[in-house]
């Protein structure tokens, strides 16, 4: 991997990480095109630049990290799913699911297919919760049992978090921060336990690039998430489902077949 390739990923990472499209997937469609080799420090590569994405939450929402005990409470218990399931299954995870680009494909295109089946029935009401600490502490378990599905490439965290949210009666605005918010302790989760199976053995170069993805992904994810929070309190999810499907077609058809 050079530093060119390093910055289209960062730049991918950021885009895709809040939006309800898979950043996992789009990177390694990324990866495929770009003609990078799924090593060992390219799946690493993908896993640490969401370091990147996770500090401009952290950036945008300190407040809430500094005084909100009650979001805090509500984060940590939708974040018990998918901590378990994702130390127990790192290693098969790791091996077999990501940079498997037949997996991302189809769970793109059905990704898809859901998120437009799901939105063309979704109704929100008025009496639906509009603020994250009034969620109760069953729907944010169930939310953090529907992420945990995400750990298979194309599915995406934030569609699976967003999507489950607003039928358990929360309003997209709210949802869309629960989910911001629930990929700050997955996500470092992630990234530590990878920095560790790793032992930090990493060139010198290696370092540089790590920090070049880190810096775009930061760069790029700060930007995305301030305009899809205005976008989604006006607009639904279909666009992101129709993009999903197109995108799956299109890859096969023109990059694999």
């Amino acid at each position: 991997m050079n530093f060119f390739q390093a910055i289209i990923l960062s730049i991918v990472e950021g885009i895709s990480e809040f939006l309800p499209i898979s950043s996992t997937g789009h990177l390694i469609l990324t990866s495929d095109m770009l003609k990078i080799a799924q090593s060992n420090f390219v799946k690493d590569f993908e896993i640490i630049i969401q370091l990147g994405a996770i500090l401009a939450i952290v950036v945008l929402y300190w407040e809430v990290f500094l005084k909100n005990k009650e979001v805090w409470k509500r984060i940590i218990v939708a974040f018990i799913p998918t901590g378990i399931i994702g130390f127990i299954l790192f290693k098969p995870i790791k091996t077999y699911l990501l940079g498997n680009t037949y997996i991302t494909l189809i769970s793109l295109l059905t990704g898809g297919v859901i998120l437009i089946i799901l939105e063309l029935i979704y109704k929100e009401k008025e009496h639906h919760v509009d603020r994250i600490e009034n969620i109760t502490y069953k729907n944010v378990l169930l939310i953090g049992i529907f992420q945990s599905i995400a750990v298979i490439p194309g599915v995406s965290r934030s569609a699976a978090t967003i999507v489950s949210a607003l039928f358990l009666g929360t309003k997209r605005k709210a949802a869309a921060e629960f989910s911001f918010l629930l990929a700050v302790p997955t996500m470092l989760a992630a990234t530590g336990l990878d920095l560790i199976k790793s032992n930090f053995s990493y060139s010198s170069n290696e370092w540089l690039i790590l920090l070049t993805g880190f810096i775009g992904a930061f760069i790029t994810a700060f930007i995305v998430i301030k305009w899809f929070l205005k976008y989604i309190q006006t607009h639904t999810f279909i666009p992101f489902g129709v993009y999903r499907i197109v995108l799956a077609i299109l890859f096969y058809l023109i990059v694999i077949k």
